[in-house]
């Protein structure tokens, strides 16, 4: 067969039957794209290739799987680059397929590889009809090793025959084991702690995105119970400890202030598959000048990239934490962690912290929008975040069953990734109600992918927190005085726009007008709904002025 169906077939195979490919298909991947569906991948046909770029990062964070992309050489591939940017940026095992054209002065040449070593990607090439198949396997395997992928199919390669007689098996991964010396010397700094605090990131992330496959959880629970340890997460792990009487939530710029103070004041902090960069610290403000701080990855090259640590642990979250929970089974004597002596005040979340309504009739106040929401979605949800201004109101205010709930494309923090990212979370988690959480500005962005859901009939939540302007601008800037025409706007009915895609559409000024959500959520929930909210805006949000602080 052909070389483009020989690897999409092989890819199809790696991959297994229930995987999606996400992309647009243009002459240079056509074949490849009917490759992975003749191998039983299913297609899903976005309207931008950066939305598809974004689809696939989603379902690839939702389900712990490689995600795979196709796109036309040249502009296919440029277009889909801030997607692909946000997943290399934020670790995602993505594979993109990538149709090359050989010949420099084609209009369509790039220069794929030193593009991709520009925003962190890895590149691999079909190299020739003999190789198509191992140099695939290869660039899949990187992949599972939570790397983005560009693997570049040049045309002329793409139209020879190779022969497919027997396709590889699909690559794996093993975990990596921390070494006896590492274990004991984590186990002895929990030991001597008064204070611990572990912080999950996005390396402690379930690695099947199930509620049944969840090790790294039950691994820093059972630890975190040993040790006396409080659990906290960063902003792209929040759910991991749901339900936990001992979380802290997220910290970092969203940590509340009970949450914030409880952080700060840890002599131990232990971050499990987390740099500890600015925001998960607020610029180093929650790490107490006293702080001992250990690093536990999978990656030697995260140790110390954002803050010197003591301890560096190379290994797997959940096999370390697993491995040292016996080491202290074992030790012989208690810790001697003072952190647990009492209950945390439910105020570590954002929702129990008061706060003056600053609702006027026309515009309702984010948080009792938030709240509200909250009370009446159900449990079983799945929550994409945008970025802006706004995005710290859905992502505390919004609880999540686990961490698989939370779809937080913020690495490369673009606006206008949002819808998109909740499309493929709801893909990856079709048991699950999804809500995409979204500002006027990102939903404009990337308003063509409003199409999608309703083509595909998922019936998604779509809330756009509407305050008519690129909200983070204006409180940026306003405060000294500069004109903020630029990022102002004239009112839009996203409602009426929601309802032109072929959506359910209401607009939200006060508590009230909420009611025509829950009709919606009554059912039959025969399309995606567009809930305009009209949100009070007169400061910026408390993240956001926290942010500003670390300038």
């Amino acid at each position: 067969m052909k070389v483009a169906e020989a690897v999409g077939r092989t890819l199809a195979g790696f991959a297994s039957g229930d995987s999606i490919v996400f992309g647009v298909v243009g002459s240079g991947n056509f074949h490849l794209t009917n490759g992975l569906i003749a191998g039983g991948t299913r297609f899903i046909a976005a309207r931008h290739e950066n939305g598809a770029a974004v689809m696939a990062d989603a379902w690839a964070r939702t389900t712990g799987r490689v995600g795979l992309l196709t796109v036309h050489q040249g502009p296919g591939l440029t277009n889909a680059l801030t997607g692909i940017t946000e997943a290399a940026k934020s670790h995602t095992p993505l594979l993109v397929l990538a149709p090359e054209t050989p010949e420099p002065r084609s209009n369509f040449y790039l220069d794929v590889g030193g593009l991709a070593a520009s925003i962190g990607a890895a590149h691999a090439r079909v190299r020739s009809p003999a190789t198509a198949i191992a140099d695939t396997a290869r660039a899949y395997q990187t992949a599972l090793s939570r790397r983005t992928v560009i693997l570049s199919v040049p045309l002329d390669v793409q139209a020879a025959a190779c022969d497919l007689t027997e396709p590889p098996s699909a690559p794996i991964t093993f975990p990596v084991a921390p070494s006896r010396a590492a274990v004991s010397a984590l186990a002895a700094e929990l030991l001597s702690a008064r204070r611990p605090v572990f912080i999950a990131g996005r390396g402690a992330r379930s690695l099947g995105g199930r509620d049944w496959d969840r090790p790294a959880r039950r691994a820093l629970e059972n630890l975190a119970d040993r040790c006396g340890a409080l659990l906290a997460t960063s902003a792209a792990a929040k759910g991991l400890f749901a339900g936990s009487k001992w979380s802290l939530d997220v910290s970092g710029g969203f940590a509340s202030p009970v949450s914030a103070e409880l952080i700060a004041s840890a002599d131990l902090i232990v971050a499990w598959g987390s740099t500890l960069n600015m925001w998960t610290t607020r610029h180093g403000r929650l790490i107490g000048p006293e702080a001992t701080l250990v690093q536990v990855d999978e990656d030697p090259a995260a140790f110390g990239v954002n803050r010197p640590v003591k301890l560096g642990v190379l290994g797997n979250v959940a096999e370390t934490a697993m491995l040292v929970s016996a080491e202290l089974a074992s030790a012989g004597r208690e810790p001697l962690s003072v952190m647990r002596e009492k209950e945390l005040p439910r105020e570590v979340t954002w929702r129990y912290v008061p706060y003056e309504d600053e609702g006027d009739g026309e515009r309702i106040d984010p948080r009792t929008l938030t709240i509200a929401l909250d009370d009446m979605l159900p449990a079983e949800r799945t929550v994409a975040v945008d970025s802006g201004n706004f995005m710290g109101y859905p992502s505390m205010f919004l609880s999540v069953p686990d961490e698989a709930g939370f779809c937080f494309t913020q690495a490369f923090q673009s606006i206008g990734l949002g819808l998109a990212s909740a499309i493929g979370a709801a893909l990856a988690r079709p048991d699950r109600l999804t809500v995409a959480a979204l500002g006027d500005g990102g939903t404009l962005m990337g308003i063509s992918e409003l199409e999608t859901p309703v083509r595909l009939g998922i019936p998604m939540v779509i809330l756009v927190y509407d305050d008519e302007a690129y909200g983070a601008e204006v409180h940026h800037f306003g405060p000294d005085g500069d004109p903020l025409d630029t990022v102002r706007f004239p009112p839009a009915d996203i409602a009426a726009m929601g309802r032109g895609f072929g959506c359910d559409g209401v607009v939200v000024r006060r508590p009230g007008d909420l009611a025509a959500v829950r009709t919606w959520l009554d059912g039959p929930r025969e399309r995606p709904l567009v809930v305009d909210a009209k949100v009070t805006g007169t400061h910026g949000s408390w993240w956001l002025e926290e942010a500003f602080r670390g300038h």
